[in-house]
């Protein structure tokens, strides 16, 4: 039994998804997660592959996730890569703000009275500029440092993106001193190779701060930027103590640490 011919006039007319025009194909890609549009979808067959190495695909999808802005035209060469920045981008650093007491962090100093967690604004001391943050940790009279090591891979950034793109990599902290006690500031941050040999590294003179201080917090910063290829982990070290040797937890404050990648403009 045949079907009836109007029946047949849409069957000839029916299309698979690959006989849509290029741009309705980007259109439905760009709403697909870029790891599925990377490891299914490109090995489908020689059309996805191309389309999914389109530029207007992951420059529609940066534009559909808020990372792209006009002024980036001109400045931006691989879209790509640009949006899997802006989608990994966060803070690095874990319990930056003893939110989780020492938490992900590894005392590789602990003298004095060791390390302890304080609200803000303490004794003599002053709030930061972020009203989110609310504690810090503090050090004593004897030498006090804490670090992380961050596993580059395991946060998603993998060996080809650093080795040939290399993001800026943006760190920074926050210091204070309380009004009554002078105290020393140190900070160290290494990018280190698969073997931790020292690729590059931030370690600016210390920081000291005399008695009778305003009290305020100040950020340090630094972008490492065209470092060698290579980096697989980024070491984050600070600390400090008093320098008047007093009882207690009168030296220096750290808080709202953070390390973050990219996007640079590729």
């Amino acid at each position: 039994h045949r079907p009836p011919a109007r029946h047949r006039g849409c069957q000839s007319v029916m299309t698979t998804i690959c006989h849509l025009p290029e741009d309705v194909l980007v259109e439905l890609l760009s709403l697909l997660p870029a790891q599925d549009l990377i490891c299914t979808c490109r090995l489908v067959c020689r059309l996805w592959r191309y389309v999914v190495d389109l530029t207007t695909l992951w420059k529609r999808k940066c534009q559909r996730e808020g990372f792209y802005t006009q002024n980036l035209d001109r400045s931006i060469s691989d879209w790509k890569t640009f949006y899997m920045l802006c989608k990994l981008k966060r803070n690095l650093i874990k319990n930056p703000c003893a939110e989780e007491n020492f938490q992900h962090w590894a005392l590789d100093n602990n003298d004095g009275d060791k390390w302890k967690i304080e609200d803000l604004p303490g004794t003599h001391g002053t709030n930061m500029p972020d009203p989110e943050v609310h504690k810090y940790f503090v050090t004593s009279y004897g030498p006090c440092f804490k670090s992380q090591l961050i596993t580059l891979c395991r946060e998603g950034y993998w060996n080809q993106l650093m080795d040939e793109k290399r993001p800026e990599i943006v760190v920074k902290d926050w210091y204070a001193a309380r009004f009554d006690c002078g105290c020393r500031y140190e900070l160290t941050v290494r990018l280190l190779s698969e073997d931790y040999i020292v690729l590059e590294e931030f370690h600016p003179e210390p920081v000291v701060i005399e008695q009778w201080s305003d009290a305020m917090w100040r950020e340090i910063s630094h972008t490492f930027q065209n470092y060698p290829a290579g980096v697989r982990y980024i070491w984050f070290q600070h600390g400090g103590q008093d320098t008047q040797y007093w009882a207690g937890w009168y030296g220096i404050r750290v808080t709202n640490s953070s390390i973050t990648i990219g996007p640079l403009t590729l």
